[in-house]
């Protein structure tokens, strides 16, 4: 019987790529191949994965959060006469700076889909698959705004069209199983916009094969990353130096933030979620950071602490009709009474195709889980009209509330894929 050997493999990902390290000749094993963050799983998998990543890569703890960790892979190699047990994990980051130990000679951030062009450790990419994003995780995913799981979606596309190229899968049949994943990714989160109108361009794009709906994805990930950075760009310009009000969760505005430097932040906690506390905490070491409580959002803009408002957007209506965390409405208009600007920073591709969507609800039990036969109303969204909007701050540049209609249409045309 073979020996069983327990290891740790961690993905590091990074605007839709992931960290590839090449094994050098000072390792017992697979020299020469590439490997995700790797290491012998000495008690604790969890605990040993955070060694490994401060050791092989340099990236402290601060830079990376896990994403998930997922079942063990196990498989026997038998020139080595051992069965290697991996447990795989998933991490987001916030860099690409490397600092490779000796362990490794080379280091690169490529697609997941590169592990089928290049000489790998054994099942690099079933441990991967572990780990990477699904219709279920997507759906699932309460934490994140609509841009981050619309990137997700993405690889979720691309890493099944890979699969499908890899398995030489007929032309037709693996169209069939794209465009059924489409739809699912599309019915995933029915109120983001920019998840379907992504996924809708990549199938768009494609030519009906696996390779082009792969490469399309690839294309789709940067796109949409740089989209959002060039937004967040354009609204730290209007940030700097500046006192500023936000709510939920928006990556764009945070990059905004970081680009902009405000003055202060202030942020509201909001509910239901609380994703605000967490902001708030990321925050803190950039500058003064103000938490509130949702209900005292518009005294901070009566009494003057603010100099404008600056929100994320998971949909805008053709109308320029807001959709955003609830919350966002309250802050627009009490903004407005006192003459404080607001601005939406969003990409383009968070425009609606359609004039209305529908606002999800939390559980009951966020506002009330007495007895009594009480009704509740605990929106998760609210609907922001135009007119108390004075900017949509997109990768296109500023857009006024009446230029939203023509976008739209434009965004339209990619679902023409589905007929």
């Amino acid at each position: 019987m073979s020996e069983e050997t327990h290891v740790v493999t961690a993905f590091l990902r990074h605007d839709g790529e992931v960290l590839l390290l090449r094994r050098s000749d000072a390792v017992g094993t697979y020299q020469g191949c590439w490997g995700g963050v790797s290491g012998y799983a000495e008690g604790d998998p969890e605990s040993q994965v955070e060694t490994e990543i401060d050791e092989e890569t340099g990236i402290g703890e601060s830079e990376r959060t896990l994403v998930r960790a997922g079942n063990p892979v196990r498989f026997t190699d038998e020139d080595l006469d051992r069965t290697w047990v991996v447990h795989p994990f998933l991490f987001d980051v916030t860099t690409r700076e490397v600092t490779t130990s000796e362990e490794h000679d080379a280091s690169e951030w490529v697609s997941p889909t590169a592990m089928f062009e290049r000489d790998v450790v054994p099942e690099l990419w079933p441990t991967y698959e572990r780990v990477a994003p699904s219709v279920r995780s997507v759906t699932a995913d309460d934490e994140h705004g609509a841009s981050y799981l619309s990137i997700r979606a993405l690889e979720v596309l691309r890493d099944r069209a890979a699969t499908l190229v890899a398995e030489d899968e007929s032309d037709a049949d693996a169209w069939d199983e794209l465009a059924d994943l489409g739809r699912r990714l599309c019915r995933s989160r029915p109120s983001m916009a920019v998840l379907r109108n992504r996924v809708n361009r990549v199938l768009a794009e494609s030519d009906g094969t696996a390779l082009s709906v792969r490469e399309a994805a690839i294309d789709g990930i940067h796109r949409a990353v740089t989209a959002d950075t060039d937004a967040a760009v354009r609204a730290g310009a209007l940030v700097s130096d500046r006192t500023v009000l936000t709510l939920s969760r928006s990556g764009t505005v945070l990059r905004a933030f970081a680009e902009g430097d405000p003055e202060e932040v202030f942020v509201a906690a909001s509910e239901p979620g609380g994703e605000g506390v967490g902001v708030a905490e990321a925050l803190v070491d950039d500058g003064p950071v103000t938490l509130l409580p949702d209900a005292a959002v518009a005294q901070a803009i009566v009494t003057g602490e603010v100099d404008a408002v600056v929100v994320g957007a998971d949909t805008i209506l053709p109308d320029g009709t807001a959709v955003n965390k609830v919350g966002t409405r309250t802050a627009a208009v009490a903004a407005a009474h006192e003459e404080v600007p607001c601005y939406v920073v969003a990409s383009t591709d968070k425009i609606h195709t359609e004039p209305s969507v529908n606002v999800e609800s939390s559980r009951r039990s966020a506002v009330y889980d007495g007895d009594a036969p009480l009704s509740m109303f605990n929106p998760l969204f609210d609907e922001t009209p135009a007119h108390l909007v004075d900017a949509f701050v997109t990768e296109r540049g500023e857009l006024a509330p009446g230029d939203v209609d023509a976008v739209a249409d434009e965004l339209s045309a990619l679902a023409d894929w589905r007929d």
